[in-house]
């Protein structure tokens, strides 16, 4: 019956030709990039046969509001309606984690009807953070809606900016649900080349970027539609169609067969760790949760706060913000602190959820608070990193002498406050007057290098941190100045230190976890351990507590070492996305989230 449906769902369809562009990526030093967009839509406007355009992610290079802004006006040129989703460079390093992109073309997913063939594409990340391609879970949860009132013989082509594989964290819950419907094709974009591609067994296409390159015009493509094929041809602006480089038949499509999916072994091999408890957010969760008062505290993505019961796991409030939450809240005196992406910092009662105070900022708040005393420390994408009077939410002081938003949790350290920008600096700052002690400039000539995900630490008067491009520094806590670096053990933006201060930790891209002992004189790693985690990139930091390492990894695994011994203890995975910095209770207990929006206590036995 299935297939009767799909050959009757195909006898529907009627002939039409649309536009597929990608990776166009606004914001390019020399201006290419817009005018290889320009080139585009002049070219496309002169075409007389073009039913709509569809645009498959990253649509700016660095997703700032002032990149979205540009390309949303070179976009409103097109004369043909054209439909957007962001990929990872709009989300990655966002301003407002993703919401101005909405707001400015005033949606990130969409669903239409055209000619007998149901158009749908969402978003996917990572979002703030440097991880996997992930497809967000309220994303998922709106596909399920959507797909829940799609008849099972619907042609569908399905629109995201990843290939649908394991580039993507979560790759297999869109497969798994497009291949109980009638999917003629996915769509994507960002691997900047034309290339045919099969996603357990659903024909794939790869658009081009719009991006010349090397050539000396970029470029896009025509996508002729009938009711037998789809035939993708590329065109270059001002130029004649290039002969017809794919074509998918629309036929039924064999899905059956043994597919990758994530390994839960693991878990069998420490059978020593069980969750106690697992919360499934209804979307991402991006930040670490506090704990206090026998409650579970954290914010999602869709902007909720929401408290659980310690010890079951089971909700105790909720408050929801209008924006997007990738602050990890702070809790002191009975108030739980965090920013959101509705440029706002706020207060709410511990126990009850209810709003104390809001204050007011010029953008979006997704950096993470530190209180100290009567003090909220915490910095925002309006470029200020602000001291807050706990108590009301009114300005101590301001420092605003930033380029870039701050998405990290800064460090408190003797008379300063510590933090990173995605403006390439490091920053101190008077933590009683906000007056600037000393910037560290390391000398990258691209934003993306910035110390902005770590969170530093310091020890005898040395902060230490873990940039981008794989390199531990060693900086004067006094002084700004550096004092050596190190990048033998390719560490990358997760760092933390030993209890006694003597050690500072790095996780490497590749399995190891790496020691360098805290001194003002140039070191060599004491000692590098393989913990087997495979091939790692996620900014989440290292903690030890009670003579035992733990971290997360970018495939839903959480970690404890020995560092005595340079032996795993145990490890388990929750699910397979970004683990976000754990919250370790005990070396018995700790509460992890992950991207995906688990939140689980875990207790080890």
């Amino acid at each position: 019956m299935l297939l009767l449906g799909a050959i009757l769902g195909q006898a529907q369809i009627k002939p039409f030709r649309f536009i597929h562009i990608s990776d166009t990526h606004i914001g390019s030093p020399n201006g290419s990039a817009e005018e290889d967009l320009r080139h585009t839509i002049q070219d496309i406007n002169q075409l007389n046969d073009v039913a709509f355009v569809i645009i498959t992610g990253d649509i700016t290079e660095l997703g700032t509001d002032a990149q979205l802004a540009k390309a949303k006006q070179i976009l409103d040129s097109l004369k043909p309606k054209y439909y957007i989703i962001p990929g990872n460079h709009d989300a990655g390093w966002s301003e407002s984690g993703g919401d101005h992109y909405t707001s400015t073309f005033g949606y990130d997913k969409f669903k239409f009807d055209y000619n007998g063939i149901r158009f749908i594409g969402c978003a996917s990340g990572p979002y703030v953070r440097m991880s996997d391609g992930h497809v967000p879970r309220n994303a998922i949860v709106w596909l399920d809606s959507v797909l829940a009132k799609t008849p099972n013989n619907q042609p569908i082509i399905f629109c995201n900016h990843y290939p649908i594989d394991n580039a993507l964290d979560n790759w297999y819950e869109i497969t798994d649900r497009l291949k109980k419907y009638n999917t003629l094709m996915i769509m994507c974009g960002h691997g900047h080349n034309n290339q045919a591609l099969n996603f357990e067994g659903i024909p794939g296409v790869m658009g081009r970027s719009n991006l010349r390159a090397k050539a000396p015009l970029g470029g896009y493509n025509l996508v002729d539609v009938t009711p037998d094929s789809i035939v993708y041809t590329e065109r270059r602006p001002g130029g004649e169609p290039l002969q017809p480089w794919t074509k998918v038949l629309l036929h039924k499509v064999d899905t059956v067969g043994h597919y990758e999916r994530p390994s839960y072994a693991i878990n069998k091999q420490y059978a020593q760790v069980k969750p106690k408890w697992v919360f499934a957010s209804d979307a991402n969760v991006i930040s670490t949760p506090a704990v206090a008062n026998n409650l579970v505290i954290f914010g999602n993505q869709n902007g909720v706060v929401t408290a659980l019961v310690q010890q079951t796991g089971k909700k105790k409030w909720s408050y929801k913000t209008n924006g997007a939450i990738f602050s990890s809240p702070a809790v002191s005196e009975g108030k739980v602190v965090l920013g959101s992406g509705d440029g706002y910092v706020y207060s709410l009662n511990t126990l009850t959820g209810q709003l104390v105070w809001k204050y007011k900022t010029a953008a979006s708040v997704l950096g993470s608070p530190v209180i100290v005393k009567d003090t909220v420390f915490i910095g925002g994408s309006d470029h200020n990193f602000m001291a807050l009077n706990l108590k009301n939410g009114s300005p101590f002081w301001k420092f605003a002498g930033l380029q870039g938003p701050i998405v990290s949790t800064p460090l408190v350290y003797g008379n300063n406050v510590i933090f990173g920008a995605w403006d390439k600096n490091l920053y101190a700052v008077n933590r009683s007057n906000g007056q600037l002690a000393w910037q560290w400039d390391p000398g990258f000539t691209v934003v993306n290098f910035s110390p902005a995900a770590c969170i530093p630490v310091a020890h005898d008067s040395v902060v230490y941190v873990v940039c981008p491009n794989r390199t531990l520094y060693a900086i004067d806590a006094v002084s700004g100045a550096t004092l050596w670096k190190n990048s033998e053990t390719r560490v990358r933006e997760s760092i933390g230190i030993s209890a006694d201060g003597k050690y500072v930790y790095g996780k490497t891209m590749q399995d190891t976890v790496a020691a360098y002992a805290t001194s003002r004189t140039a070191q060599h790693p004491a000692w590098v351990m393989n913990a087997g985690f495979g091939y790692e990139h996620v900014p989440s930091m290292l903690i030890e507590k009670e003579g035992q390492v733990f971290f997360g990894t970018r495939n839903g695994v959480v970690y404890a070492i020995d560092p005595a011994t340079q032996k795993t203890i145990w490890a388990h995975k929750i699910d397979n996305s970004m683990v976000n910095t754990v919250r370790v209770l005990s070396k018995k207990e700790l509460v992890v989230s992950t991207m995906d929006g688990k939140v689980a206590l875990l207790g080890v036995y």
